[in-house]
């Protein structure tokens, strides 16, 4: 299925929306919950699945339900499409802190595999799947799992990865990164993991017990902050602070010291 056209504009730098323009009849779909803001004329219907084929029978539909659950997102897609005669704009916004990556599918070769919640709106024909990791220790150690999301279409797709975004261009060498930093790539890498360095190295490290090792020819998109990396940090902090009116500060510390909250 040949994908909508649709045009963008991106809006913001730590927190970023996209804005998609439609023209008549076209229709962007998106994750339940991720639209910012839209113009009048513009509707929008939530279905099972991105459209990108004919619904099948009530197993396709239970097969494709089992699927999202599988990859952490809503059952649901929201269509937005424009039912006017002319064009008119709908926003999506980042889940958080992060860059939103605009990808033309058509010119990475139409397909890329990305993190299971790293999709964020595409063009109407753009299909949403999941795929498995074909090795067992890849899929057990590796910061994805064994299930990651993989895109398919000839449009206009988008991500979002955590911080800041870095795009490496692979022509046959090897690349190592923490497990958690790799977003994305596309379907001429090869994905593996490898224990990190020796046994000192794995305990004391602070770097992990493993490595994504990433080969082949193709685009790798890497990010610097993981969203369970963010998490974690949001969590220690609320917990050493735990509503001290000294925060950051020495003499608040002793005053937690004292019992003096």
């Amino acid at each position: 299925m040949k994908c909508h056209e649709v045009d963008f504009d991106i809006f913001g730098d730590d927190m970023q929306i996209v804005e998609v323009e439609l023209d008549p009849q076209e229709i962007v779909i998106a994750e339940a919950g991720a639209m910012n803001y839209m113009e009048d004329g513009i509707q929008f219907e939530t279905k099972m699945g991105d459209g990108s084929k004919p619904v099948g029978g009530i197993m396709d539909s239970l097969m494709h339900v089992g699927k999202r659950v599988l990859t952490g997102e809503s059952i649901f897609m929201t269509h937005f499409s424009n039912g006017g005669v002319v064009k008119k704009r709908v926003a999506f916004a980042a889940p958080y802190p992060g860059k939103i990556i605009p990808l033309d599918m058509m010119e990475i070769g139409e397909e890329l595999i990305c993190q299971k919640d790293a999709f964020l709106c595409a063009a109407f024909g753009t299909s949403i799947d999941i795929t498995f990791q074909r090795k067992l220790g890849t899929g057990f150690f590796g910061g994805e799992g064994f299930i990651l999301q993989r895109l398919k279409g000839d449009g206009k797709a988008f991500i979002h990865v955590g911080g800041t975004v870095i795009k490496r261009e692979l022509k046959g060498e090897t690349l190592r990164v923490d497990t958690g930093c790799l977003a994305a790539f596309t379907s001429g890498i090869e994905y593996d993991i490898e224990r990190a360095g020796n046994l000192k190295s794995m305990v004391f490290g602070g770097e992990g017990l493993f490595l994504a090792t990433l080969r082949g020819h193709g685009t790798v998109y890497l990010q610097s902050l993981p969203f369970s990396r963010l998490a974690n940090r949001v969590l220690q902090a609320g917990g050493s602070l735990g509503g001290s009116k000294g925060e950051g500060s020495v003499l608040g510390g002793l005053g937690d010291m004292f019992g003096d909250n």
